[in-house]
């Protein structure tokens, strides 16, 4: 069984513009997300990313946006631990692959606002700058000077979990010995109106897996791990390492925008995930659910989880199973949700802590799944071992990414 060490992280969404006020924010549960701007033209809840975010670096300041900005805000921090990685390993053995949905579209839809009020384009947009979606691929590759194969996935949803499978399959084929991976997404009138129009957004902050769940919030921000061959510099006393194990995908392809009604997808991703890394399903002990709030995700979702963990006398999961649902602390951040609940399943095992399922009471009694922080305002203590982080999109496409605490893989 693979397993790849992950030596250092970032992130930002709702709950801060640091790693730490991301992290400290999930464990005290406090809540990332807002009311929208009226610009955005809903009547609804956000992640926004808070407070002005620093100006682009030269060497990037052509990418000018708020979707290179939120990209720079997870890079930076990251910059000593790649140097690292780059005189191990040298900088073309090192992958760049990334997951976004939204990319510049914030931008573009400035733009034409521009050109409808002016007639012509401002000078300073460019589409392959602003709004590709690869340019978010390059604005972190400018800042980290990694040469390896690098590029980017949007597969809506699951994009910045899908990452963590390239990433793998290029670490064990050999062709790098390191990869960096991550998304990020910001927040634009598109999506935000879009999902108003599938009636699936909620007006209030999202309570996924409560039976009073009234559909999903948007949110916004990023999340980048760098995933390595071995880990070079030991753990200090005290501290627990994350690696990564496995990986699944599945496209079950039922419907553009409906989750399949059996879980399908959710199930063989999981699955899979756990083939991958010869495990049996007992050996997980946390799954991090994509629970976005919507009537038929939680649903389905909790389908597939009875389905593959097997369901006791009571129709329940196994007791010692932690189910854990964060959207109700970012929003939904699309591309970039695989990549920051993935830093939040790590964080859990480093932490030996247990984050509360923010708004998921009332639990509703007909998915048959007890989620973690029913009832309680503060996280419990226990050691997660393994842990599985699932990222469902549209169209069918499906991600459960395996985390395991170093020296229990």
């Amino acid at each position: 069984m693979a397993s790849f060490p992950i030596t250092a992280y970032s992130a930002c969404s709702g709950l801060g513009q640091t790693t730490a006020e991301v992290i400290d924010g999930l464990f005290a549960g406090r809540s990332g997300l807002t009311p929208a701007d009226p610009g955005l033209g809903v009547a609804t809840h956000v992640g926004k990313v808070p407070g002005v975010l620093p100006a682009l670096r030269p060497e990037v300041e052509a990418y000018e946006g708020r979707q290179a900005r939120l990209t720079q805000l997870v890079t930076l921090p990251l910059l000593p631990a790649v140097d690292a990685a780059k005189a191990r390993w040298g900088a073309s053995r090192i992958a760049l692959i990334l997951g976004t949905s939204t990319a510049g579209i914030a931008a573009s839809e400035s733009a034409w606002v521009h050109a409808r009020d002016h007639g012509r384009l401002p000078a300073s947009f460019a589409i392959e700058r602003q709004h590709s979606i690869h340019a978010t691929c390059e604005v972190t590759r400018l800042l980290t000077g990694i040469t390896g194969p690098g590029y980017v996935i949007s597969t809506a949803c699951s994009s910045s979990g899908k990452v963590f499978a390239s990433a793998l399959r290029l670490l064990e084929a050999g062709i790098v010995d390191a990869a960096l991976v991550g998304g990020v997404d910001s927040l634009c009138q598109l999506t935000v109106r879009g999902f108003a129009s599938l009636e699936v957004l909620s007006p209030e902050p999202c309570r996924p897996f409560s039976a009073e769940r009234r559909g999903i919030n948007i949110g916004e921000g990023g999340a980048l791990m760098l995933i390595e061959r071995e880990r070079h510099a030991p753990l200090g006393a005290g501290e627990r390492g994350v690696a990564l194990l496995g990986v699944g995908e599945s496209s079950d392809a039922h419907h553009m925008t409906s989750p399949h009604p059996e879980g399908l997808g959710a199930r063989m991703a999981m699955a899979r995930a756990l083939a991958s890394a010869g495990l049996e399903a007992s050996a997980i002990d946390q799954v991090n659910v994509h629970g976005t709030g919507t009537h038929k995700n939680d649903a389905t979702e909790s389908r597939a989880l009875l389905d593959l963990f097997g369901a006791g006398e009571a129709g329940t999961l196994p007791e010692g199973l932690a189910v854990v649902a964060t959207k109700g602390y970012t929003g939904h951040m699309l591309g970039a949700a695989g990549a920051i609940e993935a830093v939040f399943v790590a964080a859990t095992m480093e932490r030996a802590l247990l984050p509360v399922s923010r708004g998921c009471d009332p639990v509703d009694p007909d998915l048959g799944v007890a989620v973690e922080g029913a009832g309680a305002s503060q996280p419990r203590a226990r050691q997660t071992r393994r842990a599985l982080s699932n990222s469902l999109a549209f169209g069918g496409s499906n991600v459960s990414v395996l985390l395991g605490a170093e020296g229990e893989a």
